[in-house]
Parts: structure tokens; C-alpha cells; sequence
């Protein structure tokens, strides 16, 4: 439903209440709702059978929840009269106020500076597997969403927190792009993912100055950019490995699951010690209760003996898709990363803690 995709990025409270609103506008029965909060906007169409040409601004909730509570496959028709309109269906009939088109504010996009035909399925997992490590209102403003990085044939997602990055990559083969990053806001991301569907369908990104915009059928997407630069993860990865440990992924996952229920609530902590093929878990919290687990892993180099956030680690469990996962350790151990044995699209960093 049109009007259901818009009204995912309307807030409900808004400073300008006609933000609460849908633009609605009817031109040659092509019927056309948009929505935004200045810093994302959708826009879709659907065809209507008759209908004077005009547009107006409506509550969108509330028509919304008029539309789908009426029986399916309902009929509706809609008069529009100064600053009311009404919508009979039936014996139904609902009166709402309006407010204006000519006071819908503008959203600014400005003429796109890069096209780029992709599968709407690729970017939706490129997404997936980055975005959970976006910071939420982070005061490096730029850590608040995630970095789109074009460059030849390649796509990447980079999203980070400064605790932990998470980096997705995937070969473009009919791309031949000049290099570019963008950073859409995390509301954006969030909203753009809610989006788009698993299907193996064409959607087109444009790029401009300052926003983004995503073409998918009938249905338009755009965000405004974060300004800034994204920090370069290429100087984050980890060099000179010396430590090397491949272990049963969902085993980790749960020994940890396991061992978290007794960390102090605030950090999450754990912490863990690999040698002679085996690894220690062990957690406290302030009422001194303990947790350990101790499972097999294999393990190249020397032990070590390391704290880490809970969380983190098993987000970056939760997108390897393989059932095994490997953690790399460098001499200074100050961080971990974690790949997919099968699948080196995936990588994943997270930093050390001390507990």
C-alpha cells in the first residue's frame, strides 16, 4: 500500500505539525503521497480510476489507520472542501482536517552528481551486515550512520562505533565507478533497509552533493548526507597476525549467551584466554558471582589472554554465515577480527577492554 510506505518516515510528533501530515497530489489519475521530516523523504505513486487534479495535506496516521480498517477491497472516495476532506466507503464516512499543500515544506535534493544501477537484494545485505554497528548519537556526528564507499568496481558498507567496525564488500562486475563515499544517517539507513526487499529486482542510487536518493519502482527514496569524513578503516585492520583461532561458531555463541548472564550490566564484559587448544570464558559482576565455560578451539601461534563487550562479539557472530568463525590477534592485541572462513566479503572488528 502507497500510503503505508510513506508513513514509516513520518514522526509522530513534530515541531511543524505539518510534518504529521501526507502530501497528497492527483494529476492525470496518477495519485502521488509523499512524506518527510527534512532529513528523509519518500515518495511514491499508485493510479486512480477518476478524480479532479489538486493536492492537499492530510493527517497521515490517522488516514492510514481509516484505510486499513476498512474491509478489503473496499471502495473509497475522497471530496476535498476548503479545509476538511471526507472519505465515504460504504456506510463509512470519516471527516479529517487539512492543512495546505503550498506550506508542505520543500524537501532539498539537489541534481545528482553519480547514477548507479544495482540488485536491490546485494545492497539490502550490504546493509544488513554493517548497519548494526552504526553509533547512536555519537558526538563524532559522522559515526551516526553508515559509509557507502564506490570505488571501480567495488561496493562497501562501513559502519562503526569506535568500539567495534563492521565492513561489508562486494564485486560490482558491469561497474566501473570513480571513487566516492557518502554517509546517509542512521534514520535513513534504517528506513532505506525497512525498504527494500530480497528479490532480485534493478533499483538505481543516485548520488549528489548532498543527499541520496533510491529509485525503486514506483516507489522514491532520499536522505540528506552527513557532512564529514568517515574515519579510514583501512587503517584499522589488524597487520602482522601472529594469532589465529578457528572455532565452532554457534558453540561460541552460546558459551557466551551463557557466561553473559553474569556480567556487570554496563559493560558486558568477558574475558578470554586460549591455550593449548582450548578457550576460557569467564565473567563477574559487582555481587562477586562468577561465570566460566571452557570449550576446543584451534589455534595457530602463541595463547592470549583478552576482555571483550559481549554484544559486540556476538553481532559479529550473528552475520557470519559460515559454521565456523575466525578470530585473528596481532603480538600488541589491540584488537580482534572476525571473518567468515567462507566468505572474505565479511569483516569485523572489535576492540579490546579491560576488566
Amino acid at each position: 500500500m502507497p500510503l503505508q510506505q510513506v508513513v514509516g518516515v513520518i514522526e509522530k510528533r513534530q515541531t511543524l505539525p505539518i510534518l504529521s501530515n501526507v502530501l497528497i497530489r492527483l494529476a492525470d489519475n496518477r495519485l502521488e503521497f509523499t512524506g518527510t521530516d527534512l532529513e528523509v523523504q519518500l515518495v511514491t505513486h499508485s493510479v486512480t480510476e477518476s478524480g479532479e487534479d489538486g493536492e492537499i495535506t492530510v493527517p497521515a496516521r490517522k488516514l492510514l489507520d481509516i484505510c486499513r480498517l476498512l474491509p478489503e477491497g473496499s471502495a473509497v472516495n475522497v471530496e476535498c472542501r476548503q479545509d476538511k476532506i471526507t472519505v465515504h466507503s460504504g456506510r463509512s464516512r470519516f471527516s479529517l482536517s487539512t492543512l495546505p499543500a503550498d506550506n508542505y515544506p520543500a524537501f532539498d535534493v539537489s541534481a545528482p552528481e553519480a547514477e548507479l544501477n544495482l540488485n536491490s537484494r546485494l545492497l539490502k545485505k550490504a546493509m544488513e551486515k554493517t548497519l548494526f554497528a552504526m553509533a547512536l548519537q555519537d558526538v563524532r556526528y559522522y559515526l551516526n550512520g553508515l559509509l557507502i564507499d564506490l570505488d571501480g568496481q567495488l561496493l562497501r558498507t562501513v559502519a562503526s562505533d569506535g568500539h567495534r567496525l563492521a565492513l561489508y564488500e562486494e564485486v560490482l562486475e558491469d561497474a566501473d565507478f570513480a571513487p566516492r563515499q557518502v554517509i546517509v544517517p542512521r534514520k535513513g539507513i534504517l528506513e532505506l533497509y525497512r525498504l527494500l526487499n530480497d528479490q532480485d529486482e534493478t533499483i538505481t542510487l543516485q548520488l549528489a552533493s548532498n543527499n541520496i536518493s533510491v529509485l525503486m519502482g514506483e516507489l522514491s527514496f532520499s536522505a540528506k548526507l552527513i557532512e564529514g569524513r568517515f574515519p579510514d578503516f583501512r587503517r584499522v585492520m589488524p597487520k602482522d597476525i601472529t594469532k589465529v583461532i578457528t572455532l565452532d561458531r554457534e558453540a561460541f555463541k552460546a558459551a557466551l549467551t551463557r557466561v553473559s548472564v553474569l556480567t556487570a550490566e554496563k559493560i558486558k564484559g568477558v574475558s578470554l584466554e586460549v591455550k593449548d587448544g582450548l578457550m576460557l570464558l569467564q565473567s563477574q559482576n559487582p555481587e562477586h558471582e562468577e561465570a566460566e565455560e571452557e570449550f576446543e578451539v584451534s589455534l595457530l601461534g602463541e595463547g592470549l589472554a583478552v576482555g571483550f563487550n559481549t554484544t559486540y562479539l556476538l553481532d559479529a557472530l550473528n552475520n557470519v554465515d559460515s559454521e565456523q568463525a575466525i578470530l585473528s590477534f596481532t603480538d600488541a592485541g589491540n584488537s580482534c577480527l572476525i571473518e567468515d572462513p567462507q566468505n572474505q566479503k565479511y569483516k569485523f572488528i572489535v576492540m579490546p577492554m579491560k576488566l
